[in-house]
């Protein structure tokens, strides 16, 4: 159906917020959600939204169930969101007018605020992510963190319009953050198999990581969260190499008194 935009949100025991997503999701046509089996009480808040409810095989990670849920969904064009994401009232009209008026372009790059601390990270503002496009111009990988692949137009909202960002309610604690550093580094190695990293990567590659978030993004302006930020970034980068050192072992590469 054109001119309908259905909201599809991936959840696995997703109801620290769920309500809340949902509240701000009213405006659309249709909302489904893609569960991997949740046991606590996801369902009961979906029921109770009137959403379409599928379910996919539970997986660490969102990626491989992306494209399941996209197709599953009835419009041509999907919002999809993320169940810690919220929709402003003025997103919601930004894209109903934008399907309307701007017909040559198949996707849309949305801006989103993440937080730290309690407080917004003005240093990964906007944070681009790809989240609205038509049903058949996208096509996602399994991979961890992938990039779709997009056919057709594109465009970005405007940096400016703060009014039109996800708000990533999302708040994790050092601990959660490091549990989930330590899941998702584990998905980068299929992805990065192929990729060799010498001994001085892991020094350019993780300053890199920190003086771009930091420095040329301005997380100096966000105090003690921005800091944290950049330097849990840098850290990202520096177990993935690691790992990937590891993965790459070989028996011959251990030390004598281990063989025996």
């Amino acid at each position: 159906m054109k001119g309908k935009i259905s909201a599809v949100i991936n959840t696995c025991n997703s109801d620290r917020y769920l309500e809340r997503v949902l509240s701000s999701l009213k405006g659309f046509d249709e909302i489904l959600i893609c569960d991997m089996y949740s046991t606590d009480k996801t369902l009961e808040i979906a029921k109770r939204f009137n959403c379409i409810i599928v379910f996919h095989e539970k997986c660490e990670i969102v990626e491989p169930a992306r494209n399941f849920a996209i197709q599953s969904a009835t419009h041509e064009w999907i919002l999809l969101i993320d169940s810690d994401e919220l929709v402003t009232p003025a997103l919601c009209n930004y894209l109903y007018n934008f399907i309307t008026e701007k017909k040559e372009l198949t996707s849309l790059w949305l801006a989103r605020k993440n937080y730290m601390f309690g407080h917004f990270l003005h240093g990964e503002y906007p944070d681009y992510i790809m989240r609205f496009f038509r049903k058949d111009s996208i096509t996602w990988s399994s991979h961890v963190h992938a990039r779709p692949q997009i056919k057709g137009k594109v465009k970005k909202i405007p940096k400016h319009r703060d009014d039109l960002a996800l708000i990533h309610l999302i708040n994790n604690s050092i601990s959660e953050k490091i549990q989930k550093i330590d899941i998702y580094t584990n998905h980068e190695l299929s992805k990065r198999a192929k990729q060799n990293f010498p001994l001085l990567k892991i020094f350019t590659a993780t300053f890199f990581r920190f003086f771009k978030s930091y420095c040329i993004k301005g997380g100096f302006r966000d105090g003690k969260a921005g800091i944290v930020s950049a330097g849990m970034d840098a850290f990202y980068k520096f177990i993935t190499i690691a790992k990937i050192w590891e993965s790459n072992l070989s028996p011959d590469d251990y030390d004598e008194d281990l063989k025996r």
